[in-house]
């Protein structure tokens, strides 16, 4: 017959096994939540950009700057707290702020969660660590659209600055013959987003001697590269 363990050895080998499944879930390390900091008062501002390359039209290009200020805390209407981002725009240096936009930002759980023109976008998913996806219209209606963070901890250099510890997600980078798409964004600890580009071209393909020769035919590119941040 086979030997009948007590119950109660049973139910303590129970807890054990319980206990080491929990212990194998990762808790995002407090650090980890520095790359996307949320103070009031914190700011950032941008050199932004823009390659416009229209259809059977000059390609033109537009330079100008944004302010993106944290604002205080406050309870959005699903409860959660969050924090106003305060855009501001300007074309030169010597130019006063005006208005922009006003967006939002918070951390819930281990999601740090963008509101752009009234749109959610999971922007970072802790712990951070290469390889992580995860869907960033989990929260919008855009459909499915995967995100990849690669590049933990490596550094970046932005104009002339220099970012020891930094981590890029990728939620699109393809290139074909016929056209380029690429969507990135690097965030660096203590400071969050220090660069970002969506890039979309469409290459002409309407005669022989353009093909496979990245012609654009259509298309546009906008880069943000942090200038200088701190705390207002």
């Amino acid at each position: 017959m086979p030997h009948s363990w007590p119950t109660c050895f049973l139910v303590f080998l129970a807890l054990i096994s319980f206990s080491g499944c929990q212990s194998a879930v990762t808790e995002p390390a407090p650090s980890d939540y520095t790359y996307f900091p949320l103070e009031a008062g914190q700011y950032s501002i941008y050199n932004v950009q823009e390659n416009v390359y229209p259809r059977r039209a000059a390609s033109t290009q537009q330079n100008y700057q944004i302010k993106e200020v944290v604002g205080d805390p406050y309870i959005n209407v699903t409860g959660q707290t969050a924090h106003r981002l305060i855009r501001y725009r300007r074309s030169i240096d010597s130019q006063p702020w005006q208005a922009d936009s006003v967006w939002s930002a918070r951390i819930v759980m281990n999601e740090a969660i963008r509101t752009e023109n009234g749109q959610d976008f999971v922007s970072l998913l802790f712990p951070v660590r290469n390889g992580l996806s995860w869907n960033g219209n989990r929260y919008n209606t855009g459909g499915q659209d995967e995100y990849e963070l690669r590049n933990a901890g490596q550094p970046f250099r932005v104009l002339e600055k220099s970012f020891d510890e930094t981590v890029t997600v990728v939620a699109q980078d393809d290139s074909t013959l016929v056209s380029q798409e690429k969507r990135m964004a690097v965030y660096a600890r203590q400071v969050g987003l220090i660069y970002k580009e969506r890039t979309y071209y469409q290459f002409c393909t309407n005669s022989p001697g353009c093909i496979g020769k990245n012609q654009i035919d259509y298309g546009i590119q906008q880069v943000y590269r942090i200038q200088t941040y701190g705390k207002e």
